[in-house]
């Protein structure tokens, strides 16, 4: 994986601090485009203590390694500065783990901070070493000032110091990003319980590492408890260790909320406080990173919603939370198609997905997107078999079409229905429709779209 990154320079004025005599918090910025340092916020945090802590537990997981050779953790260590998004009513910031397994966000609401929005936008965040030291020194009797960005003075003074990151961003980073919204967009709701027992299910949760069994949660009262049986409405967790994060957040909780996806197994915890949530989604697996997850890869193959693409993404606003019906009623278009091109805007990293609204927000990654498509392997492996007429299709009915791709040395018999696509290649066989379609299915529903778009 080491050789497909791509290189990036993060160039901030100086880098984040706290200063303790005025007490503010800046957070240095870096964005692509002409405005390189984006002046997002700048006000000040109504419970700085909480906001710290929430902030830190964010970068215990970016900077943890729950399943990566020990070489690269330098590496990753580097590369991990969060992506934060203003918008008119809320600050997000969010990053993921250093083996793309575990994707963390903070969301702080409006009673969280008192300030003026000077701008609408994503970028990144440096949170070096003396910040992360300085947020741990923060008392709730603290009055702190957060600034997203430098105001224009500072940005022009001839003093400022230029703290520049060269660094080599792995493309499962990219990736990762944009798989962790359509597994979020496809999650049910499964628990709801009082902080309190949060609190004591979490110190429940055994010490030593649990990947090398499979553990269940289920309800216990008012509370949960740990199963080694899959029952009805049980919630699946590969690597227990990973929830830890949670226990030093959930003693301000008023909830924590539980959802599972059952087509992959991941999971998402959800801690409520009064003006802020704390969002962790797990993989499936300790060893399982969602850059190698293909959830998205049907949305970027499709070429089905071309023309309500380009007008959802125009018409986006930098919405905290993204209203379908009323998205769909301003830009004319069926409420499906503006569903429906949402989710492929999620697998272009343009909107996330927020488990507490049940609904996409407006954010643009600060990175190249363009290079997750063109960097998925079994995406351009199916356009690979198209080129070369690999795919023919046998027989058509209202229920089923039946297509036949070519592999190494045999034939694929490709089935095709409204509610799922199965194949008789060895991939399927061993995963099913749990890590995304195969290159054989893609190869096959992107050679009907095409055929219908003639």
């Amino acid at each position: 994986m080491s050789a497909l990154a791509v290189s990036y320079t993060y160039r901030y004025l100086r880098e984040s601090q706290f200063e303790p005599a005025s007490h503010a918090l800046r957070l240095a910025t870096c964005a692509d485009g002409a405005d390189q340092h984006p002046h997002f916020f700048e006000g000040e945090l109504v419970r700085p203590k909480r906001t710290a802590e929430l902030l830190r537990g964010l970068m215990r997981v970016v900077q943890a390694r729950f399943h990566l050779p020990p070489a690269m953790l330098q590496r990753i260590l580097a590369q991990s500065d969060p992506i934060v998004t203003c918008s008119d009513d809320r600050l997000r910031f969010e990053g993921f783990s250093g083996c793309c397994g575990v994707y963390a966000r903070v969301d702080l609401l409006p009673a969280a901070v008192r300030g003026e929005r000077l701008g609408r936008g994503t970028t990144n965040v440096d949170f070096n070493p003396p910040m992360l030291a300085a947020l741990a020194m923060i008392r709730d009797s603290d009055r702190v000032s957060l600034a997203i960005g430098a105001d224009a003075v500072q940005l022009e003074t001839s003093r400022e110091t230029v703290v520049e990151k060269k660094v080599k961003l792995p493309l499962r980073w990219l990736k990762g990003l944009v798989e962790v919204q359509a597994c979020q967009s496809r999650m049910r709701p499964v628990y709801d319980i009082p902080g309190l027992e949060a609190a004591r299910f979490l110190k429940s949760l055994p010490r030593m590492k649990t990947n090398r069994r499979e553990t269940w949660i289920v309800a216990s009262g008012r509370s949960l408890r740990l199963s080694q049986l899959e029952t009805r409405g049980a919630v699946r967790v590969g690597g227990l260790e990973r929830l830890r994060v949670l226990e030093g957040l959930v003693n301000q909780a008023r909830s924590l909320q539980v959802f599972a996806d059952d087509t992959t197994g991941a999971s998402g915890w959800t801690l409520l406080l009064d003006d802020a949530r704390f969002h962790l989604v797990i993989s499936p697996e300790v060893w399982r990173g969602f850059s190698g997850e293909g959830q998205a890869l049907e949305s970027l193959a499709s070429t089905a919603w071309k023309a309500a693409l380009p007008k959802v993404r125009a018409g986006l606003q930098w919405e905290s939370v993204i209203d379908l019906p009323a998205l769909a009623s301003r830009l004319k278009l069926p409420e499906q198609a503006a569903r429906d091109a949402l989710a492929a805007l999620g697998a272009r990293g343009v909107v996330g997905f927020d488990l507490g609204e049940a609904a996409y927000f407006h954010r643009e990654l600060p990175f190249d997107v363009t290079l997750v498509e063109k960097l998925q392997p079994r995406l351009q492996n199916a356009r690979k078999l198209i080129a070369g007429n690999k795919v023919r299709f046998a027989s058509r009915t209202a229920e089923q079409i039946e297509a036949f791709v070519a592999g190494t040395d045999v034939e694929h018999r490709v089935r095709l229905t409204a509610e799922d696509a199965k194949c008789t290649c060895p991939w399927y066989s061993k995963h099913g429709d749990s890590r995304g379609p195969c290159k054989h299915i893609l190869a096959a529903r992107i050679a009907l779209e095409e055929e219908a778009g003639e």
